[in-house]
């Protein structure tokens, strides 16, 4: 690059110290002849200076999920259904049918099968009837449509008679539960359970994918638990 012409200094009437300075012409100029210096260029910054114009900081780099925050934030974004619909359409299919529980999982036919094709999410809900017997509703959790229903073998009498007498006395309805618990923490309900006298909910937050499990009193509707599972 061709360098540019140093501009002449300016010339300045200049009083009684004109003289002196004229005398002296041929030698170098001096600052007391009242003659100002020319400014000297600015150097260069070296390398590794610092510079007052500070560069943006680096972006963070992205979160490393764990397993199970990454089978969480997998099986969330490809659910369509949430858990308060799917629940609805079970407990329609069930006569006189009351929610024991529901939670999102990865159907079994398309887990561990590479020639099913992309997995496919659904809630695997527990229905009451209205004896205690239960039964196993699994809605698809793309479409909606319930793709199996069933009695659950092995219940006794006992074991419906004590599931009917919970059901009665929680007077907390599983949608104010779950509603409780996304107030407390805004994310993704991902199960819904009965657990003795007490509505258990699990919420995952989808800004780190973790789960936190609220455990919920069916008769006062306060939370008694919180645990949140960071793996």
């Amino acid at each position: 690059m061709t360098a540019r012409p140093r501009p002449r200094p300016r010339l300045r009437v200049l009083t009684a110290v004109a003289a002196v300075c004229a005398a002296t012409a041929t030698a170098p100029l001096l600052t007391g002849c009242g003659e100002a210096r020319e400014p000297r260029a600015a150097a260069a910054p070296t390398a590794g200076a610092s510079s007052p114009h500070r560069s943006p900081p680096a972006s963070r780099a992205p979160q490393r999920l764990t397993e199970d925050q990454a089978e969480r934030k997998a099986l969330i974004g490809a659910a369509k259904v949430p858990w308060d619909k799917a629940a609805g359409t079970a407990v329609a299919g069930v006569g006189k049918g009351r929610l024991a529980g529901t939670e999102l999982e990865w159907a079994r036919s398309t887990v561990g099968s590479p020639s099913a094709g992309p997995r496919t999410p659904e809630w695997v809900t527990a229905v009451a009837a209205e004896d205690g017997t239960v039964h196993t509703v699994r809605v698809d959790a793309v479409s909606g449509r319930v793709t199996e229903s069933r009695v659950d073998p092995g219940q006794d009498r006992d074991d419906k008679r004590e599931l009917s007498g919970r059901l009665r006395a929680a007077t907390v309805t599983p949608q104010r539960a779950a509603g409780t618990a996304t107030g407390r923490k805004k994310g993704t309900v991902t199960a819904v359970g009965l657990d003795d006298a007490r509505w258990s909910v699990d919420v995952v937050t989808t800004n780190d994918w973790n789960k936190t499990t609220y455990d919920i009193d069916a008769r006062t509707g306060k939370v008694v638990r919180e645990h949140v599972d960071r793996d």
